[in-house]
C-alpha cells in the first residue's frame, strides 16, 4: 500500500445552505477510504469569479490520503453530486465545489486533472485559507 500523501482540497459553495454544504464536505472527507482529515481552515466569504452570482463560502482542507490522484478526484466528484451539483457553465454557481489543489509534490496534466491546480496561487479564496493552514503546519 502506498504511503499517505498530504493533499490540500479547496471547497466552495454559493447555492443553498452554504455552511451546511461545506460541513457535509468536511465530514465526508474525513470518512473517505484511506483518508484522514488533518486540519481545515476557517470559512472565508469571497466574491464569485465568472458570471454574476451569489458570494461563495470557501475553505481549504488538509488531508492525508492513500488514494491515488484520480481515485481522490472520483470521490470528490461523487461528493459534489450528492449535494446537487449538476453540469453548468464554467465558473457558474454551485452548491458544492471540491478541487484538489495540491497532491503532495505530484505534477500531473490530464484532460480531467492538473496538479498542482493551475489557478491555486492566483485566487484569494485559495490563498487566504492555504496561508492559514500553512501557519498551523509550522506550529
Amino acid at each position: 500500500m502506498r504511503p499517505p500523501v498530504d493533499c490540500f482540497i479547496g471547497l466552495g459553495s454559493n447555492l443553498g445552505d452554504r455552511k451546511a454544504h461545506l460541513a457535509f464536505a468536511l465530514k465526508a472527507l474525513s470518512r473517505l477510504p484511506f483518508t484522514r482529515l488533518v486540519r481545515r481552515s476557517r470559512l472565508h466569504e469571497t466574491a464569485a469569479v465568472g458570471p454574476p452570482q451569489p458570494k461563495y463560502l470557501n475553505a481549504v482542507a488538509w488531508i492525508k490520503t492513500r488514494l491515488s490522484p484520480m481515485g481522490l478526484l472520483v470521490e470528490l466528484k461523487r461528493l459534489e453530486a450528492l449535494r446537487g451539483r449538476r453540469a453548468g457553465p464554467r465558473w457558474g454557481p454551485r452548491p458544492l465545489d471540491c478541487d484538489i489543489l495540491y497532491y503532495g509534490k505530484k505534477r500531473l496534466k490530464t484532460p480531467w486533472l492538473t496538479l498542482p491546480h493551475p489557478l491555486a496561487l492566483s485566487r484569494r479564496f485559495v490563498l487566504e485559507p492555504l496561508a492559514e493552514l500553512r501557519s498551523k503546519m509550522l506550529d
